[in-house]
């Protein structure tokens, strides 16, 4: 049987911003012209969320939150280092990247080759805390082998998974682009071939929205816009099936969920001015314990009020840990009520 390390993340984009633009999508939710008076005031707002806004809009709280992820990327990139993986298998979402009007699927297994990446040239600002140039390019290994044997092996097993072996509309969809970028924080390469695992996460309007905000004049017609994502007990069902699939494989296999948790323009029941940390805290603590129980009966509607989108990836995770008997040898839920969403980082040893 093949060793499997479980690892969760983040592929957390306001690292790749500057510390004072860290409460764009607050100061963007405040300007729509639906916001109501009362969310405007602070006075009104969550005391840790005034907090860390203190009088900078956030500025030096950034500065000292982006330390505090780059130490945990160092710890992930070092479990990843230790275990050596033959193939990393990440699930993350498509947000109006690679997928869009012409076809979402729920689940796409994307088994590219080798490929060349070019980050900064395709972003609204090529601006990155390494001062690379636009134009600099990356080598990312694939395992397309890997890949056709995974997908076979979902379809087989009752999955019916789809299949790429060539990008749609984007080069490589900034969850999977992110969370390499951030693991080589310390520009030493990264060797490991991956397999791209797609979750249609934003469902409900991932074309309406095109992964962005909506407006605030929209909240009350979401159910209307697009069709739902995969519910997330079928996300653990595919993780669990993922994990029975590389078990039995020849490669040592990372399966890594790459996601921060709820997001703060998600979460309209807050006029998408911070997220749902208690949801957050209270899945995070069943994952803590290992109680899958609590995971298998969230629902789609708990995922929508809560702005825990994203969070189906760990969802698919959770399904293949469960499978392989694992609870987290150690985990940390970092909170924030500014910065957009919490995040967390999980460690499943082999």
């Amino acid at each position: 049987m093949a060793e499997i390390l479980g690892l969760g993340c983040t592929h957390r984009p306001l690292m790749l911003r500057r510390d004072e633009d860290w409460t764009f999508m607050m100061r963007t939710a405040l300007a729509d012209p639906d916001m109501p008076e009362a969310y405007k005031d602070p006075a009104n707002w969550p005391a840790p969320l005034r907090a860390e806004l203190g009088d900078d809009w956030g500025t030096a709280a950034a500065g000292q939150a982006r330390e505090v992820y780059r130490r945990h990327f160092a710890e992930a990139r070092q479990a990843l280092d230790d275990f050596k993986p033959d193939v990393i298998i990440m699930f993350g979402d498509d947000q109006y990247e690679n997928f869009k009007e012409d076809i979402v699927p729920p689940f796409a297994v994307l088994a590219y080759e080798d490929r060349d990446i070019q980050p900064w040239k395709h972003r609204r600002t090529s601006d990155n805390p390494w001062g690379e140039p636009a134009d600099k390019s990356f080598r990312l290994r694939g395992h397309q082998e890997a890949g056709k044997y995974l997908a076979t092996g979902l379809i087989e097993s009752g999955i019916d998974v789809a299949y790429a072996y060539k990008p749609l509309h984007h080069p490589f969809g900034h969850a999977f682009e992110n969370t390499i970028l951030l693991l080589d924080d310390k520009r030493a390469g990264f060797d490991y071939p991956l397999i791209p695992f797609s979750v249609n996460c934003y469902g409900r309007r991932v074309n309406a929205a095109r992964g962005l905000r909506l407006p605030l004049a929209m909240r009350n017609d979401i159910r209307n816009l697009d069709p739902p994502s995969p519910n997330p007990a079928r996300c653990m069902q595919v993780g669990a099936a993922t994990a029975r699939v590389m078990a039995k494989s020849p490669w040592r296999t990372a399966i890594v969920a790459s996601s921060s948790w709820s997001h703060s323009f998600l979460t309209e029941k807050n006029y998408q001015l911070w997220p749902d940390v208690p949801a957050d805290r209270r899945l995070y603590q069943a994952l803590e314990k290992g109680d899958y129980s609590t995971w298998h009966d969230y629902t789609t509607d708990q995922i929508e009020d809560s702005g825990q989108h994203e969070v189906l990836n760990w969802f698919c995770l959770l399904g293949a840990m469960e499978e392989l008997g694992r609870k987290p040898d150690r985990s940390t839920f970092i909170e924030t009520w500014a910065f957009v969403s919490p995040v967390v980082f999980a460690y499943y040893l082999p």
